[in-house]
């Protein structure tokens, strides 16, 4: 780990519009930051440095892609997540906290880690009522896109479940969950379907105010993009009400480069 580069990272995030004592769930890229010595754990000191002993940090741990209708099994301690370098580290760094979701629980550390993060399991859809996604919304907390653009967004899903489009859902799966303590559960669950359609999130980023709802600013080498989780949720449920397709088009339309 690197002090002195942590320091650096938490002083961008500062700037950025960053809230000491607040929540915020972080979408990642490693590599957008250039070369960073100690990688995630640097990442990591940053962001605790930023929001301070009183602050939440909340990262996704998404398997979707390791558990499916094939390896419908879900193991709290030992699926990796599918997201990346930092979320990946994250869920395995000693204090990290994870969520019971088969497919998109999230980890965290701080004051509200253990509230935000309960009670997930009672969902039976991925970005339900009691997921760690829209208790971020509840609390006013922030959402860090560091160096990936705004498409990998998972709280749209959520927005998407309220207003639920006709691409959302494919079929059920009935999952094998093993707790913590060994303990097994048998659950169905509701898994997203999108068969057909490419997510366009990052249009959100026209319909947020710019410099309070969306700020925009270097971290490091990278590109951040720091949201206002409730605004986003109110904004783009709006827009869904308008158009149940705003935020997808068809992957025959997808363009070079999409």
């Amino acid at each position: 780990m690197s002090a002195e580069t942590s320091l650096r990272i938490a002083r961008d995030l500062l700037a950025l519009g960053v809230r000491p004592g607040g929540v915020i769930l972080m979408h990642s890229s490693l590599s957008s930051l250039g070369h960073t010595p100690g990688g995630p754990e640097t990442v990591i000191q940053g962001l605790l440095a930023a929001l301070g002993p009183e602050g939440t940090l909340l990262l996704p741990a998404l398997s979707y892609d390791l558990v499916t209708r094939e390896q419908p099994v879900f193991d709290v301690a030992r699926t990796p997540s599918c997201v990346g370098a930092i979320p990946e580290y994250f869920r395995t760094r000693p204090g990290s906290r994870r969520s019971v979701h088969p497919t998109h629980s999230v980890c965290g550390v701080g004051p509200l880690a253990e509230a935000i993060l309960s009670g997930h399991d009672l969902d039976r859809t991925p970005v339900g009522e009691h997921s760690p996604f829209r208790k971020l919304r509840d609390l006013g907390g922030q959402l860090l896109f560091l160096g990936c653009g705004l498409r990998p967004n998972t709280s749209m899903h959520g927005v998407e479940e309220l207003a639920m489009p006709p691409y959302l859902f494919g079929p059920d799966i009935e999952y094998r969950i093993i707790l913590a303590d060994g303990q097994e559960r048998h659950v169905t669950h509701r898994r997203h379907g999108f068969a057909g359609w490419w997510q366009k999130y990052d249009r959100m980023g026209t319909l947020l105010t710019k410099g309070s709802e969306l700020r925009v600013g270097p971290v490091l080498q990278a590109t951040a993009h720091l949201v206002e989780c409730a605004p986003l949720w109110a904004k783009a449920l709006r827009a869904m009400e308008k158009d149940p397709f705003y935020f997808v088009e068809r992957e025959t339309l997808r363009q070079p480069g999409d």
